[in-house]
């Protein structure tokens, strides 16, 4: 058993073959990694312009087809629609349903919470 990111998994399979079975939940949290431009980094490397560029291309049609390409859900619907046969159905739902990152760290993953209880049966 491989627990992982959606994305993982399926590039696991493109690459190592159809050896692996990918169990979809019905239910799930919605991971958002946050994207940013650190501007006193992004001007002392001279390079502001890309990467706020970069930041914003993130966002367009071509930018959400070529997240869905390697396999991570596409945030833009019509982009979404297009890919739908490639991302099973599953209810989402934001962090804070769980208390935020520190409590559902404390409760599900430090050790001997629920996903070592789960893990270890």
């Amino acid at each position: 058993m491989l627990l992982t990111w959606e994305n993982e998994a399926h590039l696991i399979l493109k690459e190592f073959g159809n050896n692996y079975e990918i169990v979809t939940p019905s239910f799930s949290i919605l991971a958002e990694p946050s994207v940013a431009v650190v501007t006193k980094n992004a001007n002392k490397n001279g390079n502001s312009e890309v990467a706020n560029e970069y930041l914003k291309y993130l966002y367009t049609k071509e930018g959400q087809r070529l997240v869905a390409k390697y396999y991570y859900r596409p945030n833009d619907p019509a982009v979404a629609k297009e890919y739908a046969k490639q991302f099973p159905k599953l209810e989402l739902t934001s962090i804070r349903a769980f208390g935020g990152w520190e409590a559902a760290q404390k409760k599900h993953f430090a050790d001997g919470g629920i996903f070592d209880q789960i893990y270890l049966k």
